[in-house]
């Protein structure tokens, strides 16, 4: 397809980032937006838009020299429709995207999901570079996952493989890994820890919005051994360690990424936890020479994978083309 730019797109269920790629996926430039819900998806494309034409400008390029652009959205895609089945952190279901996309945009784009896009980034550039058969679990405001098998990324049979985040914990419940280790439904539990809690733990806690807590936030309170956070913290490392140490009984991989901004912010010894556990769970020799380690690429590894995997899946279709 020759030389020219990539665009990449993680919409998160907080923030937006964009990165304008080279064809070697260098960063060129990089924005920030978030994401809000005021407008429906109307609303969240034009933020997306933003972001986009905020990477254009500052790259100053010409946007005819644009081959394509990769869009991670966190939930379950259809990639052929353009469709999102059902995102949930976005309150969308049955969305068609192509008509949320700027008249401006006259380059191809690619959509899939947002974790498989992070952990395809991990795969091209990142932690797992070199590896063969990776799974990666990202842990922010949900719990999302991807599943790369034999260098190649596997989506399964309906398009939504690798969905850790409603792997069930709890049958007699119904409880999903992600009501547990989700930012979002961490801090539905910290409410009702705060609710019977003692006047001097609700008074740490007193003025902060918990429907708007960052990941920062929550570390922040951990760090200080604060009873809520460490309470919903180690549950979350616990179902998020079980759960990992069945993928390893499951599918073997020879890499685990973890990443997200729970992960970023919780920092090492939060990923340490999550794989002792997993251990416990995992079949005898089942995790020798495994990896588990964290994200390389931090936030950016979304946008890296988005832009890759676009330009990967564009060269596909011109060759056959060809």
């Amino acid at each position: 397809m020759g030389d020219g730019y990539w665009i990449g797109v993680d919409l998160g269920g907080t923030k937006i980032l964009a990165g304008l790629f080279d064809h070697q996926l260098t960063l060129i430039a990089r924005a920030k937006h978030p994401t809000g819900t005021e407008g429906g998806p109307a609303g969240v494309f034009a933020r997306v838009a933003q972001a986009v034409d905020t990477v254009i400008r500052e790259a100053k390029i010409d946007p005819a020299q644009i081959r394509g652009l990769g869009f991670g959205i966190p939930g379950q895609v259809d990639p052929n429709l353009h469709l999102v089945k059902f995102a949930p952190n976005l309150d969308w279901k049955d969305i068609d995207v192509r008509p949320h996309f700027p008249a401006a945009w006259t380059w191809p784009v690619i959509i899939e999901n947002d974790v498989r896009m992070g952990t395809y980034g991990e795969f091209v550039q990142g932690s797992a570079k070199g590896a063969k058969h990776v799974f990666g679990i990202f842990v922010g405001t949900g719990v999302g996952g991807a599943i790369i098998i034999d260098g190649k990324l596997y989506d399964g049979f309906k398009g939504h493989a690798g969905e850790i985040g409603h792997l069930i914990i709890h049958w007699r419940r119904g409880t999903a890994l992600e009501y547990v280790a989700g930012r979002k439904f961490q801090m539905k539990r910290a409410k009702e820890i705060l609710d019977d809690a003692p006047k001097r733990v609700r008074k740490e806690w007193k003025g902060v919005d918990l429907d708007r807590v960052k990941s920062s936030q929550l570390a922040e309170f951990y760090s200080k051994d604060d009873p809520v956070a460490v309470s919903i913290v180690d549950d979350a490392a616990r179902a998020l360690g079980a759960a990992v140490g069945s993928v390893v009984n499951l599918l073997s991989p020879e890499v685990i990424i973890v990443g997200g901004g729970v992960t970023g912010a919780l920092g090492d010894s939060f990923i340490e936890r999550i794989w002792d556990i997993a251990q416990r769970y995992a079949l005898p020799g089942a995790t020798d020479g495994v990896r588990c380690i964290p994200a390389a690429l931090g936030d950016d590894s979304g946008i890296v994978g988005c832009a890759a995997f676009a330009r990967a899946k564009l060269a596909v279709a011109s060759n056959a083309a060809a």
